[in-house]
């Protein structure tokens, strides 16, 4: 994406298809001249006024509301201008066209939030938390998404920016003066200072640890052999009949994919062929389909229909790939009289359930929940993964500066590790961000926002 702001972008801000109401924004030096030549004079600022539209022509386009937000106070800090008609993809489209006729260009994906941030109306982590609130899957995620585009995300980074800061400043102080460096740098309240910070770090990730959980969600795998009950275990989790369920082996052949929600955390799951030696053309490539879905997934859910004395060198297991997290599910304790469980099965969690009757679902619930590391405690903050990362990185380089305290007292290697842990965080605001990963935040957005 190339980063420009010299121009006047237009785009529909409303979801393709019919509705009641439909809205194309305009966003940049000439929005305001392009919306009287659509729609005659503009009315006063932050003022809906019911207008006529009109193309070049001078043909009836539409007629409804206008709205000026005259710029810097505006979403995107330009003048803005927005038209909303009715609903409808013609209309719609007729009112963009006017606006490219009259010298709008199209807006890019994400390019009215990019212009924000550009213009310091918004910083990295809150335009990016206007995604994630577009996106969210659950109530709990869009709560997460608003604290974080209201800026407590961002407080919470300055604020450990801020300790940063002033422990380079005394650390810095100290190598002006070399005779006194070592003196400076025993001080307790140097490394209390650190000590400080690392809980900070803790803390923070553990938060985003939990944004990231309510923003991406758990991607799950069902696998095992055919007819174990992998559909069964779909439809119980799902809560309706999503997956065809029969007694003839083989019934599933596609993958099958539904989203589900555990106490507010969003769970990706995907059913998949089952998985055996033979079969016909289409079985294979639904075999071949669940494996390389195996491959990318958080978890699987190792399906067996409890008769199997399945064990860690099983040829089942040969076909996961190594290192994926598998919870193995027994199920069919229906058939068997026995009770719902979780046990340790070589190193491994393994649940006695019935996806016929649902005895012990709740049990694989929290099980999720676990294994991920959900907490569902309020007051979460929305985050990605990029941020996390960043505060891992910003993390380690402070405990390597408090190693070089510590073991070396060198204050020039402290110093340096420091400058980078600010560095990286810096990222996650956007004070130091590359043009390339801004391309490719916003280009993730939908076209209008």
């Amino acid at each position: 994406m190339t980063l420009h702001t010299d121009d006047t972008i237009a785009a529909i801000a409303t979801p393709p298809g019919i509705g009641g109401v439909g809205i194309l924004r305009l966003s940049g030096p000439d929005a305001a001249a392009i919306g009287e030549k659509i729609c005659g004079v503009l009315p006063a600022p932050r003022t809906a006024t019911f207008r006529k539209f009109k193309n070049a022509a001078g043909d009836a386009l539409d007629q409804g509301l206008v709205l000026h937000f005259p710029g810097p106070a505006s979403f995107t800090g330009e003048d803005v201008v927005e038209l909303h008609g009715h609903g409808g993809t013609v209309v719609m489209d007729s009112l963009l066209n006017a606006a490219l006729e009259y010298g709008a260009r199209q807006a890019d994906p994400g390019e009215f939030t990019q212009r924000a941030f550009l213009n310091d109306k918004l910083d990295l982590a809150q335009a990016e938390a206007v995604a994630d609130l577009i996106e969210s899957g659950s109530a709990e995620a869009a709560r997460a998404a608003l604290r974080s585009l209201q800026g407590e995300f961002s407080a919470r980074v300055n604020e450990l920016v801020g300790g940063l800061v002033h422990l380079r400043t005394w650390v810095e102080a100290a190598m002006d003066f070399p005779e006194e460096e070592i003196d400076f740098l025993a001080e307790p309240k140097v490394l209390d200072q650190v000590d400080g910070l690392l809980q900070q770090f803790v803390q923070l990730e553990q938060e985003a640890k939990q944004g990231v959980l309510l923003s991406d969600g758990m991607h799950l795998v069902i696998a095992g052999r055919p007819n174990a009950g992998k559909s069964s275990l779909l439809n119980k989790l799902a809560g309706y009949a999503a997956a065809i369920v029969t007694d003839i082996p083989g019934t599933t052949r596609d993958l099958l994919r539904e989203h589900i929600t555990i106490d507010g955390m969003p769970v990706h799951v995907v059913d998949t062929a089952g998985i055996r030696a033979h079969g016909d053309a289409i079985e294979k490539e639904g075999i071949r389909r669940a494996k390389a879905e195996l491959a990318i997934a958080d978890r699987a859910l190792l399906v067996t229909d409890g008769d199997e004395a399945l064990a860690k060198d099983d040829e089942l297991y040969s076909e996961l790939p190594v290192g994926l997290a598998v919870t193995v599910i027994h199920n069919k304790i229906d058939l068997r009289g026995q009770a719902p469980a979780v046990v340790d099965q070589n190193g491994q969690t393994a649940i006695h359930l019935s996806a016929l009757t649902g005895d012990g679902i709740e049990l694989l619930r929290q099980h999720l929940k676990e294994a991920a590391g959900f907490t569902g405690q309020g007051g979460s903050i929305s985050a990605r993964r990029r941020h996390l990362d960043a505060l891992r990185k910003a993390h380690g380089h402070v405990q390597t500066a408090k190693t070089q305290l510590q073991d070396n007292r060198a204050g020039e290697l402290m110093a340096e590790e420091l400058r980078e842990a600010q560095r990286v965080l810096n990222e996650i605001t956007g004070e130091f961000t590359s043009d390339d990963l801004l391309g490719e935040i916003f280009s993730s957005f939908c076209i209008g926002k």
